[in-house]
């Protein structure tokens, strides 16, 4: 495509009527000019693997390939082109929300509460932080990653699906393996085996499951009848977290923190089948999603400017729109970032871009939302690595 306009430069010096002159119509065509570029305007530049020219301390010389620095590779993503550029600007759109502070907002001396605080005080007011991720990735080693976040409490607000809490609980009673996409449904289902794409579930796990989880539903009917408790989705699921009391859990360390998990499709799932057989042996329980919807539309509700919110949604379905929607009712998340591979042209809420939901008002006009087409697999834990686990960022312990 660039070298057009020197083909047409050689084709009429090489031609016999030399002297012709190139056609308007054809120089224009080929030949327009461009605006001038910024000074500042970034341009694309990859990382470097090539050999160092120089000798160094960090034992690269003489050509060698020097080693490779991982925080610069990560960091080049931004102006590499592409779904890198998008992940690189996920990255930056993260460490806003990590870096903002009530503090660098002005005074409105309408002696709101806000106003009151001192300037130290102020200075401890942070963005909160939403997160949404489908099922998949707790069945997945992003698992982990979202451990980590709970454990250090860098994440106020989860939301999630009921598989997204079963195979949390189920990994810790059993293992999930790593397979292949092109199994067979049939020869795996005479064996036993339930596929994740390329995972695969024993059946026994959930036997495993049922075997646990049965007998607490037992006890939190008990307390429902005699002690008055209240279950809601997010309580029934701190008190699984306590139960399990396993630090390789992502809702043990939520349950300790005391980080609300919001999952409003509970029943579609395995706890769901729990529920249901459940209802057969000992029947009665009650779990509140009305009273739910309110704590969760409470979370993004009660943070009034100017304080901030943000939104992290993996994946799509029920957990993106659910955070999304909180956030409608103090007029959008002032802070976004979407990753996911699905695409908006089915018209579904899944594949919508951010812009989608600033029609709705759930991210702000003045928001600077992004989305990667990604697998979260792949790009979560690349930009966790950049943003809340970078070495001396943004990120600050809570007190």
């Amino acid at each position: 495509r660039c070298s057009t306009a020197h083909r047409i430069r050689v084709i009429m010096t090489s031609s016999p009527r030399q002297n012709e002159e190139l056609p308007s119509s054809l120089e224009t065509a080929v030949l327009a000019e461009s605006v001038k570029m910024p000074e500042d305007a970034p341009f694309i530049r990859g990382y470097d693997f090539g050999p160092a020219s120089t000798s160094s301390s960090d034992g690269a010389k003489n050509g060698s390939t020097p080693p490779i620095c991982y925080e610069t590779m990560l960091d080049s993503l931004l102006t590499t082109g592409f779904q890198a550029t998008s992940l690189g600007m996920c990255i930056d759109e993260v460490n806003r929300m990590l870096r903002w502070r009530l503090s660098d907002e002005e005074r409105t001396n309408e002696n709101t509460s806000d106003d009151l605080l001192t300037d130290e005080e102020r200075s401890q007011i942070r963005t909160k932080i939403f997160c949404g991720f489908t099922s998949n990735l707790t069945s997945s080693g992003v698992r982990e990653t979202l451990c980590y976040l709970a454990k250090n409490k860098m994440i106020d607000v989860f939301c999630t699906t009921a598989g997204g809490i079963e195979e949390d609980f189920i990994k810790c009673l059993a293992k999930t393996y790593i397979g292949e996409f092109a199994l067979k449904g049939a020869d795996l289902r005479k064996k036993g085996l339930n596929r994740i794409g390329n995972l695969l579930v024993p059946n026994d796990n959930y036997c495993k499951f049922e075997d646990w989880l049965m007998p607490l539903l037992d006890v939190m009917l008990k307390e429902q009848r005699e002690n008055g408790v209240h279950w809601t989705p997010s309580s029934f699921i701190k008190r699984l977290g306590l139960e399990i009391n396993d630090e390789t859990s992502v809702f043990y360390w939520c349950a300790k923190n005391d980080i609300p998990v919001y999952c409003p499709a509970l029943t579609d799932g395995s706890i769901g089948d729990m529920l249901y057989f459940h209802s057969f042996k000992n029947p009665g329980l009650i779990i509140d999603l009305v009273k739910d919807i309110k704590n969760c539309n409470d979370e993004a509700f009660l943070v009034k400017r100017p304080r901030k919110t943000g939104l992290i949604i993996l994946g799509g379905g029920v957990a993106k729109h659910h955070m999304a929607n909180a956030n409608l009712m103090r007029n959008g998340a002032d802070f976004a970032i979407y990753m996911s591979t699905a695409t908006e042209h089915d018209g579904s809420d899944s594949g919508a871009r951010p812009d989608e939901a600033v029609s709705w008002g759930k991210i702000t006009l003045d928001a600077k939302p992004v989305k990667c087409y990604v697998d979260c697999t792949i790009g979560f834990p690349l930009l966790v690595s950049r943003t809340f686990a970078k070495p001396r960022g943004d990120w600050v312990p809570k007190n």
